[in-house]
């Protein structure tokens, strides 16, 4: 059976990341991808979850509390600003991203390229070798085509020497169905 593109996302990282890592979850939203990431990095390990929205951050936090998860760090900014949370020297396992708007709440407001784009290049400072950035891209709503157009553009720029990337998605779905963007370093 073909897997739904966010279980398609979080094998691609369960493959990656080790017991004890750092990880990031960019755009923590209802926290699913945070407590997935959580369980992941298990007791020892760490994630920090950025969102520009206190709905976000709540939510997020009851679901960490309802698993008992505590080895997260929520941040209410945008991910753009990852530089001023994560240490100069420190190491990250891997990273997702699921862009476009908080489901079920305002859908002006959005991820936009240019902070994407600056969050990813931080974490790529970061990243291990092999190490993951797993994007998830909706763009069937304003601003979308946009970011997605930045992101495509961003992605296939990368030096094919240092990362690789691969675009994951269904192509016969109607209504722009999202796909993934999965950057390796190497």
């Amino acid at each position: 059976m073909l897997k739904g593109i966010l279980n398609v996302a979080h094998d691609l990282l369960e493959d990656s990341i080790e017991k004890g890592e750092t990880t990031i979850d960019a755009t923590c939203g209802n926290g699913n991808d945070t407590l997935f990431l959580s369980k992941v990095t298990g007791e020892n390990g760490h994630v920090f979850a950025f969102d520009i929205q206190d709905q976000a951050i709540k939510t997020t936090n009851q679901l960490l509390k309802e698993y008992s998860r505590k080895n997260v760090t929520l941040i209410q900014d945008s991910h753009a600003n990852i530089s001023d949370y994560v240490a100069v020297e420190q190491q990250i396992g891997g990273a997702i991203f699921n862009l476009g708007y908080l489901p079920r709440s305002d859908k002006s407001i959005i991820t936009r390229g240019e902070s994407t784009i600056t969050a990813l290049n931080t974490i790529l400072h970061h990243l291990k070798k092999y190490g993951l950035i797993v994007i998830v891209v909706y763009h069937g709503h304003a601003g979308g085509k946009q970011e997605k157009d930045a992101l495509l553009k961003y992605v296939g720029s990368l030096e094919q020497k240092a990362f690789t990337v691969l675009q994951h998605g269904f192509i016969n779905q109607q209504n722009d169905p999202p796909f993934i963007l999965a950057i390796q370093k190497r």
